[in-house]
C-alpha cells in the first residue's frame, strides 16, 4: 500500500475548556515549499540602541549543571565556559519549554511554543509562513551566518531563510565522515574529519574572511554532545579514572516509589531507562565521562571564537550567547534522555557575555526559557520586539533591573510513535510548585515542592493539604494553554524508526497506582 503524505499530521482540537474536539489537518506543502504570503520583517527601532555584533553557540543535549564551575560532577572542565560565567551573565534557571531537539531549536529561532510553531517531533519541517528572527535582522541590515545543525526535518540541510551564509548537514549528523558531507551555501561538501573541530573552523574561516561595517549574527550550532557521545581523539579516555556521583533519584525508596507514575517506573526498562538504555548494557558512570569529554572539543572551540573577537579588539563589543537545546538524564528517576517535564531534562545551561552591555560575574535568578532568546537578540540588534512572540528581552535582568517577568513557565512535550515510553505532557512550573499533568495514560499525575524537593522524589498529588495547590495549578495550566491555542494534541504522521522493546529478563511491568485502586463491592454493598 502506497503512503498518502499529502497531509502532515492532524491536530485533535478543543476550541475552548467547555467546547468539543474536532479535527484540524494541514497539507504537507504547507510545511515544505508552499510559498508563502509576503512578510513585513521592517521591526521599529530602539532609540539610542547601538546594533552589536552576535554569536550564539547551541549544543544538544547539555544539561544545567555539566559545567565546572557549578561543581556538579568535580572532574568536569569547561575553562572557557566558566570565563563566559565569570565575566558575563550566568542565567541560573535556565528552561525550554520543549525538551527535544527541534521543537526547541524551532522555538530558539521563533520565540513561539511548540503548539504555535507546530514542530512537535524531530521528524517535520517548520512551516514557511513562520518568521525566524535571523530574518528581522537581514531586514535591519545585519550580515548572518549559520554553521551547524539544523534539524528541522527528517533529513533537511538546505539553506533556510533568515542566513546569508549556510552550512549544515542532513539529520543529526555524525562526529566522524558517514559519506553524506556538508551542505555550504546549497553545494555538496565532504566532511573532512571531527565534526566539532570542522564547524568551528568554518565558523573561524566566516569571521576572518568578514569585511564591511554591517553588523553580524554567526549562530554556530553544534551536534555536540548528542549521543553516541564520541570524544575526539585528544580527549578519549581522559575522565577514565574519575569518580562519577550518581543521581540520588536514581533507586528511590519504597515510599517515594510508590508515588511514581507507572509510566515512569516501566520506562526504566526501555530504551530511554536506566535498566535497558538504548537497549544495550551501557554504564552511566563511562556513559557520561564519554559525555563530558565530548564537550571539551565545544569548549576549545569557544575559545578559539572569543580569541579572534579579543584579537580584532572587538570582543567587549560583541555579545555571545552560550546555550543547548535541552538538558538530558543520566538515571534520575530511573531515565535517561530528555522529554520529561523533570528538572534535568528542561533546564538548560545558558550564559551571556557583553560587557559593554552588562557587568561580569552576574548570576540572574529569574527563570528564563528558550523563547527569550528570539526577543533578547532582537533587543541588542536595537530592534523592538514583534507582536506575537511568547518570550521577553532578558537583558534588563543582566543589569539587575525591576522589571516585570513571569512567574510561571509553561512547558509541553507531545508523544511520538517513535519513541513510545513517554505520554504527552504539560507541565505548570512556579517559584516553588511544579504541576505535572499527563495526557493519553491511565496514570497518576505529579506535583512537586521544589523549595523542600528540588531533586523531585516526593510527589505530592495525592498527599493532604496540597488539594489546593493540585486545583489551583490545574486550573492555571489549562488557562495558559486555552489562551495560547494550545488545547490542541498533534498527530503527525508514522515517520522514522520505533524503539518499542523491553529487556525481556529485567523489571516485570509495575503495578498499576495504589491509590486508584478500589475494592470490589461485596453482594451486601450492592444490596
Amino acid at each position: 500500500m502506497t503512503q498518502d503524505t499529502t497531509t502532515r499530521g492532524v491536530l485533535l482540537a478543543a476550541e475552548g475548556l467547555d467546547k468539543p474536539f474536532h479535527a484540524v489537518s494541514w497539507d504537507a506543502a504547507e510545511g515544505e515549499g508552499a510559498a508563502p504570503e509576503p512578510k513585513d520583517l521592517v521591526l521599529k527601532p530602539k532609540p539610542g540602541v547601538k546594533p552589536r555584533n552576535i554569536v550564539v553557540v547551541l549544543t544538544d543535549d547539555h544539561r544545567f549543571d555539566a559545567m565546572g564551575f557549578t561543581g556538579a560532577q568535580p572532574f568536569v572542565e569547561t575553562p572557557v565556559l566558566d570565563r563566559l560565567a565569570a565575566e558575563g551573565a550566568h542565567f541560573k534557571n535556565a528552561f525550554v519549554t520543549t525538551a527535544l531537539c527541534s521543537p526547541s531549536r524551532a522555538t530558539i529561532f521563533t520565540g513561539l511554543y511548540a503548539h504555535q510553531h507546530r514542530v512537535v517531533d524531530n521528524n517535520h519541517p517548520i512551516r514557511p509562513d513562520v518568521t525566524f528572527f535571523p530574518e528581522y535582522l537581514q531586514a535591519a541590515g545585519y550580515e548572518t551566518a549559520f554553521i551547524g545543525k539544523w534539524h528541522m526535518g527528517v533529513e533537511g540541510d538546505d539553506p533556510q531563510r533568515g542566513f546569508d551564509h549556510w552550512i549544515s548537514f542532513k539529520g543529526q549528523g555524525d562526529y566522524w565522515p558517514n559519506g553524506d558531507g556538508l551542505n555550504v551555501n546549497g553545494e555538496r561538501v565532504p566532511q573532512k574529519g571531527y565534526l566539532t573541530d570542522e564547524l568551528t573552523d568554518y565558523a573561524m574561516d566566516w569571521l576572518e574572511a568578514r569585511e564591511g561595517d554591517k553588523p553580524w549574527l554567526l549562530f554556530l550550532a553544534h551536534k555536540a554532545v548528542h549521543a553516541e557521545f564520541i570524544p575526539a581523539p585528544r580527549h578519549l579516555g581522559r575522565y577514565d579514572g574519575a569518580e562519577f556521583r550518581y543521581p540520588e533519584s536514581l533507586n528511590l525508596s519504597d515510599e517515594q516509589s510508590q508515588g511514581q507514575p507507572v509510566w515512569v517506573k516501566n520506562q526504566r526498562n526501555s530504551w530511554h531507562g536506566a535498566d535497558f538504555p538504548y537497549h544495550t548494557n551501557l554504564d552511566l558512570a563511562h556513559y557520561y565521562k564519554r559525555y563530558a569529554e565530548t564537550m571539551l572539543s565545544v569548549d576549545e572551540g569557544i575559545g578559539r571564537v572569543l580569541d579572534h573577537l579579543e584579537a580584532k579588539g572587538e570582543l567587549d563589543s560583541t555579545l555571545v550567547l552560550y546555550m543547548g537545546d535541552n538538558g538530558f538524564a543520566f538515571g534520575e528517576h530511573g531515565l535517561i534522555d530528555k522529554r520529561t517535564a523533570y528538572e534535568e531534562s528542561m533546564r538548560i545551561p545558558m550564559l551571556a557575555r557583553c560587557p559593554e552591555l552588562f557587568p561580569g560575574g552576574t548570576v540572574v535568578e529569574q527563570v528564563v526559557a528558550n523563547l527569550d532568546v528570539a526577543p533578547t537578540l532582537l533587543a541588542v540588534a536595537g530592534l523592538e520586539t514583534p507582536e506575537g512572540l511568547q518570550g521577553q528581552d532578558m537583558l534588563p535582568l543582566t543589569r539587575g533591573e525591576d522589571v516585570p517577568w513571569r512567574t510561571e513557565l509553561l512547558y509541553e512535550y507531545y508523544w511520538e510513535r517513535n519513541f513510545p515510553q513517554t505520554p504527552t505532557v504539560h507541565a505548570i512550573r512556579q517559584d516553588r510548585y511544579k504541576y505535572i499533568h499527563y495526557h493519553g495514560v491511565w496514570d497518576i499525575d505529579e506535583l512537586y515542592d521544589l523549595q523542600a524537593d528540588p531533586n523531585e522524589t516526593v510527589n505530592l498529588i495525592h498527599s493532604p493539604g496540597h488539594e489546593a495547590v493540585v486545583a489551583r495549578l490545574t486550573e492555571r495550566l489549562f488557562q495558559r494553554l486555552e489562551e495560547q491555542d494550545g488545547l490542541s494534541i498533534p498527530l503527525p504522521l508514522p515517520l522514522g524508526g520505533r524503539h518499542l522493546l523491553r529487556d525481556a529478563d529485567g523489571a516485570v511491568p509495575a503495578d498499576f497506582p495504589a491509590v486508584l485502586l478500589k475494592a470490589r463491592p461485596t453482594v451486601d454493598d450492592v444490596g
